[in-house]
């Protein structure tokens, strides 16, 4: 049996306000909230016993999940009193893995959407014989990771900060937040304390001569920390970019569920999400968008890139482009709000207020 850590306690400050009132990995996407797809990929790949890590808002995890009988898994939770950090709280839940001390076991971040292939993970680290095994991407520019170069047989070398000239650059493999620990590895993490796994754990393991494992799967992967990426992953998972078993209908343009209501001349593009009682007016386009429950688009609305929070309300003939609207906020009619823009919950715009152009 295979055992995972799903850690899940981060505050998502970058993803404001979508966070207000919902922890990160609880954001509806592609329909479900964002760990459905996780636990359900895990699920595919043998994984039955899951322990979730949680922190930040995390009397929400239980209720929704429960023991997690319904998707085929074994849950439990266990809450951080303070946060303890990435190494701190997969040393915070090992008490409760099942695992004999050479066992592998399984760890991933809460907020990254990615196609690994976690059975080949785990048969890498097995064959390998590693204390540790990670799974690297590659990326375009790693200036914004921290890089993790290898040897030839894929053994970890180092692990470098964020580069800071080009020299520094020596690879495009960063850390893709998911990794297989011996089990008897996580028990040598100090206990109650923060610890980060990436800037303290794992350059003190390859110091102390561990063998440390890196495994390229430059398959899809996404960190869903900004707004931005957050809707574009929902809607790479609608339109069938990134693999999830969890998306509640058929891969296409659009995702509408069962109890919204679209008018019949509203276009729907781009991985579009409507939840459950939205309603989409007359005339309105929406492309690569998510529009969540009980949220309205009133008529002639153009919404592209951005997502609409719980209840909210998009004026006529608005315009959004790469916005986010909070839970329950209003945007009037006639307004034009574009790239970063944030509109707090339960927020009121009026008509015409914010305008990139004339209103004429």
């Amino acid at each position: 049996m295979t055992e995972a850590i799903l850690l899940v306690g981060g505050k998502g400050t970058r993803l404001r306000p979508l966070t207000v009132n919902t922890p990160k990995p609880m954001i509806p996407a592609a329909g479900v909230p964002f760990l459905t797809h996780q636990l359900a990929r895990a699920r595919a790949a043998g994984v039955e016993h899951v322990v979730m890590a949680t922190s930040y808002l995390a009397e929400v995890f239980e209720p929704y999940f429960g023991d997690g009988s319904a998707l085929g898994l074994s849950l439990e939770y266990v809450t951080e009193e303070e946060p303890l950090g990435t190494g701190g709280a997969i040393r915070n839940v090992a008490s409760r893995l099942h695992s004999g001390p050479d066992d592998p076991v399984l760890v991933f971040n809460g907020d990254i959407l990615t196609g690994l292939d976690i059975r080949a993970l785990v048969a890498a680290h097995g064959s390998s014989g590693a204390d540790v095994s990670l799974h690297l991407t590659r990326v375009d520019d790693p200036r914004a990771f921290g890089l993790v170069p290898t040897d030839p047989t894929g053994r970890v070398s180092a692990f470098l900060e964020k580069p800071q000239t080009p020299e520094e650059i020596v690879t495009d493999q960063i850390n893709a937040g998911a990794y297989v620990f011996r089990r008897s590895v996580i028990d040598t993490i100090p206990a109650g304390r923060p610890v980060s796994v990436e800037r303290e754990t794992f350059p003190e393991l390859l110091a102390s001569g561990a063998h440390l494992q890196g495994m390229v799967d430059s398959t899809y992967w996404l960190d869903l920390g900004t707004p931005q990426a957050f809707v574009r992953g929902s809607a790479d998972l609608v339109l069938g970019r990134a693999p999830s078993p969890a998306v509640p209908g058929r891969c296409g343009d659009r995702l509408v569920l069962p109890t919204a209501r679209v008018a019949p001349d509203a276009k729907l593009t781009g991985g579009t999400v409507v939840g459950e009682d939205a309603v989409i007016g007359a005339g309105a386009r929406i492309t690569g968008s998510t529009i969540l429950a009980g949220a309205v688009v009133e008529a002639g609305a153009v919404v592209t890139d951005s997502l609409v929070g719980a209840g909210a309300t998009v004026g006529a003939r608005t315009t959004l482009t790469e916005a986010v609207i909070g839970d329950g906020a209003t945007v009037g009619p006639d307004n034009e709000l574009r790239a970063g823009a944030r509109v707090w919950c339960d927020t009121e715009l009026p008509p015409r207020a914010i305008r990139f152009s004339s209103d004429e």
